[in-house]
């Protein structure tokens, strides 16, 4: 309708997203629906968070707080990036933002300029090219190869740059591939940058923690100090503590970028929830032992994952280095026919009919700007991806045996 802005237009809805709103809506209908669409982990908060927000309540933290957050969670961050990354930061350049969505939103409002481009390596999280074309921004997407494990290279950065380059976006591990940049790869990254000083980075690092098979995790300006005046880091708390509805993140950079976010979220949301920072802060700087269990049951999901994928005809499977997802390429089941004669012609044709057929919701690849492949989540149970693989197996034989 005409009464809609040109902005929203050119935005999709989130389509990890509506898949879970599609599964939970046949759950609701009595449907068998094992859901591999959701990107949080299934394992509970641990008690010590849960503790402290309940501490909390009973001492009446319940009013708003200083828009960029308590002092007390803006110091756990700094310690948390300085022990951990090797990275020193003051209060005034740290702010706590609703979840790490809005990191990035607040940064795309606060320096975008219409026009200014942001070069996106696909596969990408749905929402980085609509937050950018919300703040009127250009996303500039370069297709990374499987080959090279789905990250941008170098030489691919240097071809993208132009003189409206305003950032670029690493995020490691990545979601949807589970990628992640080792210290070689980061350094090349980070040359090719300091040839372009006009070229900005924003450091997505939320899934750092969750990394496999004693992967070293690196960010961009620890391999490469002199970028950290034009980085901007983006965390949370949702993924390594498994807080996704707590709404908690943050960045770190530059004092007068971090302002200016600080001022859009005045605007918007005000500030995180009072009681679900006092959580964070037990998050960061409480013990991290809580963090191992879930790590160990990932890797063991992920290696049953990979493995069956690999067995099923028409599809392949790369093991991430992180994350608590894979991006399988079902390549040999394009153009196969289903068993009612339907062409499965894409990834999108291919995530309906398995949910249809066999009640398995997954994110088709288009959605991530990657075809063709989708995303699975192993964030849940071992029962539930043994019973999808399974399902998933019977529509790969039925697709290649037609």
């Amino acid at each position: 309708m005409d009464f809609l802005s040109n902005r929203i237009r050119q935005v999709k809805p989130s389509a990890t997203l509506a898949v879970a709103a599609r599964a939970k809506e046949l759950q609701a209908m009595g449907r068998d629906v094992i859901d591999l669409g959701a990107g949080e982990p299934d394992f509970d908060t641990p008690k010590h968070i849960k503790k402290a927000a309940r501490q909390a309540l009973k001492s009446g933290f319940t009013k708003y707080t200083a828009v960029s957050g308590i002092a007390e969670l803006k110091q756990a961050v700094i310690n948390k990036i300085s022990n951990d990354n090797g990275l020193v930061y003051q209060p005034n350049e740290i702010v706590v933002t609703v979840g790490g969505k809005q990191a990035f939103y607040n940064l795309a409002q606060a320096t975008l300029n219409p026009g200014d481009e942001v070069i996106i390596p696909a596969p990408y999280w749905v929402s980085y090219p609509d937050m950018v074309l919300l703040a009127e921004g250009k996303p500039v997407i370069v297709d990374s190869d499987e080959a090279n494990g789905f990250k941008l290279t170098a030489a691919q950065l240097e071809q993208a740059i132009t003189a409206k380059t305003k950032y670029v976006v690493i995020n490691s591990p990545s979601n949807p591939t589970g990628s992640a940049y080792s210290k070689d790869e980061l350094m090349a990254l980070g040359t090719m940058l300091q040839r372009h000083p006009q070229v900005w980075a924003i450091v997505d690092d939320i899934y750092e923690k969750i990394i496999f098979d004693g992967f070293q995790f690196f960010t961009l300006a620890q391999v490469v100090p002199e970028l950290k005046p034009r980085t901007l880091l983006l965390n949370g708390v949702s993924k390594s503590y498994a807080m996704t509805g707590w709404r908690i993140g943050y960045a770190a950079g530059p004092a007068p970028i971090i302002k200016a976010m600080e001022t859009i979220q005045s605007q918007s949301t005000s500030c995180a929830t009072s009681i679900a920072q006092k959580a964070a802060v037990a998050a960061l700087s409480g013990p991290q032992k809580c963090i191992k269990p879930m790590l160990k049951a990932f890797q063991a999901r992920r290696d049953y994952v990979v493995a069956e994928l690999n067995n099923m005809p028409g599809i392949s499977c790369r093991a991430p280095e992180g994350a608590f997802y894979v991006y399988p390429c079902i390549a040999g089941l394009i153009g196969r026919k289903t068993p009612d004669g339907q062409t499965i012609n894409d990834s999108v044709a291919l995530a309906a009919h398995l949910l249809d057929n066999q009640g398995v919701a997954m994110v088709p690849g288009v959605a991530f700007g990657k075809d063709p492949y989708f995303r699975i989540s192993f964030a849940t149970s071992m029962e539930n991806l043994e019973q999808a693989m399974r399902r998933i197996r019977i529509v790969a034989e039925q697709l290649t045996a037609n």
